[in-house]
């Protein structure tokens, strides 16, 4: 058995710089199975900083206070999810959420069925460089903590 207060669990963002607080209570409670991450979304700010997929892990968010805004699927359907709102995305479902409020949003992001992701089973869609148009994209993690991205067209690769 584990338990921790949020209050606890140590502040970890994205190396893209997309939101203000981002909580990975699955870590601090050694989960394996379901990750869990708190969030806290100032107005602009996003879950995860672009339009992307999980093909091994479904997705749940739970917006605990304020309005988030999804993009889903590659012609980027919106959808609103409001406060005590859930929404679920399927494993292989492209989307992003992000804050567009004038209030912070205070959301869960709940994932199985591994607490951690494998990063060739991701990809996001972004403009390539060498392409010129938006494309999907493999993502890892470098050494340095950073992401890199390579496009699956035409392989062009940069990091962020």
């Amino acid at each position: 058995m584990e338990k921790v207060s949020i209050d606890d669990v140590p502040v970890q963002n994205s190396p893209l710089g997309v939101h203000s607080v981002r909580k990975p209570v699955s870590s601090v409670l050694g989960t394996e199975h379901f990750a869990m991450n708190y969030f806290e979304l100032e107005p602009e700010e996003s879950f995860s900083g672009g339009l992307h997929t999980h093909h091994d892990q479904e997705e749940v968010f739970y917006v605990e206070s304020g309005t988030a805004r999804f993009e889903v699927g590659l012609d980027h359907e919106e959808i609103v999810v409001d406060e005590g709102e859930l929404v679920r995305f399927a494993p292989g479902e492209f989307q992003t959420g992000y804050n567009d409020g004038e209030d912070t949003l205070v959301g869960w992001a709940l994932g199985a069925p591994d607490s951690k992701h494998d990063w060739d089973d991701i990809e996001s869609v972004v403009d390539c460089r060498e392409c010129g148009e938006e494309t999907p994209h493999g993502l890892d993690l470098t050494d340095e903590g950073r992401f890199e991205l390579t496009c699956l067209d035409c392989g062009t690769s940069f990091t962020v």
